[in-house]
Formats: C-alpha cells, structure tokens, sequence
C-alpha cells in the first residue's frame, strides 16, 4: 500500500471517529432536552402546572430552538463545524445546568428558552460536518447513525434521571447531568479537524503531514458535492430554492412528532396506563431502543438500494414511504389496552420517524451546494420547531379539554405521507450522484 492509499484509508477511519464524536454529542442533547418531559409528573405536581403551562414552557424551548437553527444555520455555514459546535454546546450546557436553579413557570420558559438556542447547533453543525467528510452513498448511513444518539439519549435519561432524583432531587440532577457532559467538549475540542477547503488539496501529491488523514478521504465528498454555485451563496438565496422548501416543508410537518414523543409520552403512560417516575424506565427504554434500529436501519436501506444500482432519487423516497407507513398504526394506541400493546405501536412509529429523518436530513446535502448546506438546515429546523410549537398547544389544548391522546395520534398517523407528497412536488427528482 503506498502513501497515498495509507492516508486515504486512515483518513476514512478518522471520518468515523468524527461520527462517534457527534454521536456522543446527540445524546448529551437529547438527555438534556428530554429530561422535563420525564419530570412533568414530579414538576407539575410540586408546582401545580396546568396543560397549558407545561405546553407554554415546552413552546418557549421550541421558539428559541426555531430562532436558533436560522442563525446557528448560517454562522456555522461562516466558522466551521468545529468553533459552532463549541460554541452552542457551552450555550445548552449552561441553560441546562441552570433548570436546577429556578422554581416558577417563567423561571423553567426562560432557561428552556436558553437551552433552544444552544441546542439548535447540534444538527447544522453535526450535518455540516457529514456533508464535508462523507460522499453521498454514505452521508444517510453517517447521519443514521450520530441521529441514534437522540434515541440512546432518550435510552438513557429514563433509566438515569429516576435515580438521580430520588436520591439527590430534580435540582441536583439538573446539575449533575450537565457538569458531567462538559467532558464531550474537551473532546471535540482535541480531536475535530475541520477538513481542508482547498480543492488543489485533494488531488496534489503527498500532502503535508496535517492533511496526510484527511484530505484523501474526502476526496469523494468534495467530488461529488453540488457544483455550479458561486463561491458564496446568501441565506436569502438559499431560502429561494425549492429544494430548502421541500425540507422545510417535511421538517415542519414530522419534526412535531419527535417533540411529542420527547415531551408528552411520560404523561401519556402517566394518563393512561398510570405509570409514576420511577417506572417510565422500561417502556421508555423499548421504545427508543426500536427507535434507535429504525435509525440506523433508515440510513443502510438507502444506500444499500443505491449499492445495488437503484437511483438516489428512487432509493431516498422509496425508504421515506416505508417509513411513512411505518408510523400510520399509532392511530391506534390510545385505545389499546394493554401496556405494551401501546409500547409497540409508539415504537413501530418512533423507528419510522428516525428512520425517515435519516434520509430527510441528508435531502440539503444531496440538493444544496455545499456553501449553502448550513443555511437550508437552519431554515429547516427552524420550519421543525415552528411545527413543534403549534403540536405543543394543540396537545395541551387537546387534554385540557377532552383528556385524550386520540386526536394527537391521528395527526402524528397521518402527516409523513403528506410531507413526502409535498418532497415528491417541489423535488420531483434529486440529483443522482450515488455512482460516486
């Protein structure tokens, strides 16, 4: 094996530490930000919080999250994955620390209002960071995977958290879970390299020691990115293609339903199946387990079509359609009966969002030049949490007056094949590049 080839194959086992890396990061994000829906019960009976105030401070993190991804979108397009990785990740850690310092409804909106807009850097930038290392057979599968983390996050948060504040309270917990995360930044911060922007760089000979990893390896991303984009491209351009709309759209439509899933399921099995804190473990545990297959599972079963000769265009909706019709039986949980009958249903729905959101979040990558990737993630996350918020009124409204979950579930039943129509509409046909 010579030089090059050495480089380019440790090259390609560095791209996977970077996916480890963010990983890591999506299930510090997701214990952080799932944590007040575990604690509803304990929380809203300490401090008396109607529907409608739990709904307003979930609202509040899903605005700022919104107002988050826009500009987190666009700076991250500006300074690189590494330094606004590391930057909205002290923003969270620090507004998650700070939810065991505070005691009113107000209190609880502002700190989640804080954690919403550091949290809202984790998938540009995470995204940013696949799109540069990875070519396009592999970005879903490299996506599915660090998108796991918010399935092993919310794994761990049910098993970890009752622990926690049964033995050191809410508040401790709070604080412990966030002090301990800071371990992750002194890690991205010694191990991420944002690759080289050079494009003499990939194909020069024997590069220089410091790109010697990492330029021949992504040498098949930096061929096979979207070309004929000028060198820069504004916000407000990008914002013009229907390519950002058609992932806005889809992110606007499906993203509520992880939020419900986040931020309502302790309170459903609470309602219905009369489950306290100290048993949402398992349930919560199955779930996202299935979930986290269903992730993983999204990502290989399109690059697998796309190995075996399918087009993108075909490989990428063909799995969204499964998926789609992965999440219709939910429908039906409010009125099964049976515990884990219900636990199926929801799982069976959960692997179906993740899956189908491994293949939406590889829609910028496949359809935006790369300057521009950012900014369509940030228009379309912002578009996600928009959603979230009408799901979060509708939900709390829907309880406090009929006490049912029915109607929430016929929503999230239905709207996957609604945003795949609106994909197939403003993007009848993505590129192909899976020769690459």
């Amino acid at each position: 094996m010579n030089t090059i080839e050495q480089g380019a194959a440790h090259g390609r086992r560095y791209r996977w530490v970077i996916v480890g890396l963010l990983l890591a990061a999506t299930i510090i994000n997701y214990v952080d930000r799932q944590m007040i829906g575990l604690l509803k019960p304990t929380l809203q009976e300490e401090f008396g919080w109607s529907e409608g105030d739990y709904a307003n401070i979930v609202l509040w993190f899903q605005a700022a999250y919104a107002i988050g991804y826009l500009g987190f979108g666009a700076t991250i397009d500006r300074i690189g994955a590494k330094a606004g990785y590391a930057f909205a990740f002290v923003i969270w850690t620090a507004a998650h620390i700070a939810h065991g310092l505070v005691s009113t409804v107000a209190g609880f909106s502002a700190v989640r209002f804080a954690l919403g807009i550091g949290e809202s850097g984790n998938f540009p930038a995470g995204l940013k960071a696949v799109a540069q290392w990875f070519p396009p057979k592999e970005r879903a599968f490299a996506t599915g995977i660090f998108n796991a983390g918010s399935n092993v996050g919310a794994i761990i948060t049910p098993l970890l958290v009752p622990i926690l504040t049964i033995a050191y309270g809410w508040q401790w917990t709070f604080i412990i879970t966030g002090a301990v995360s800071l371990v992750w930044l002194v890690a991205w911060l010694v191990l991420y390299r944002n690759p080289p922007v050079d494009q003499s760089a990939y194909v020069a000979p024997p590069a220089p020691a410091d790109n010697a990893i990492e330029a021949p390896a992504i040498a098949a991303a930096a061929a096979t990115t979207p070309v004929g984009a000028p060198p820069k491209i504004g916000w407000l351009a990008v914002l013009r293609m229907r390519e950002t709309w058609a992932f806005a759209s889809a992110k606007f439509l499906t993203d509520p339903i992880w939020w419900l899933f986040l931020f309502w399921l302790p309170d459903f099995f609470n309602r219905r199946h009369g489950l306290e804190l100290a048993q949402f473990g398992p349930p919560l545990v199955a779930i996202y387990l299935v979930a986290d297959i269903g992730s993983v599972a999204g990502g290989w079963s399109s690059m697998r079509m796309m190995r075996g000769g399918m087009s993108q265009n075909k490989a990428r909706k063909l799995t969204m359609l499964l998926c789609g019709l992965f999440v219709v039986p939910i429908i039906f949980a409010q009125y099964v009966d049976s515990l884990w009958g219900a636990v199926a249903l929801i799982a069976l729905a959960a692997a179906g969002h993740q899956a189908w959101s491994a293949n939406l979040l590889t829609l910028p990558s496949d359809t935006i030049p790369q300057n521009g990737i950012g900014s369509a993630i940030g228009i379309g996350g912002a578009a996600g949490a928009i959603g979230g918020m009408f799901m979060a009124q509708f939900t709390g409204w829907v309880l406090d007056t009929t006490g049912s979950y029915w109607p929430v579930f016929l929503v999230a039943g239905t709207v996957y094949l609604l945003a795949l129509g609106v994909i197939q509409l403003l993007v009848p046909r993505i590129p192909d590049r899976s020769a690459a």
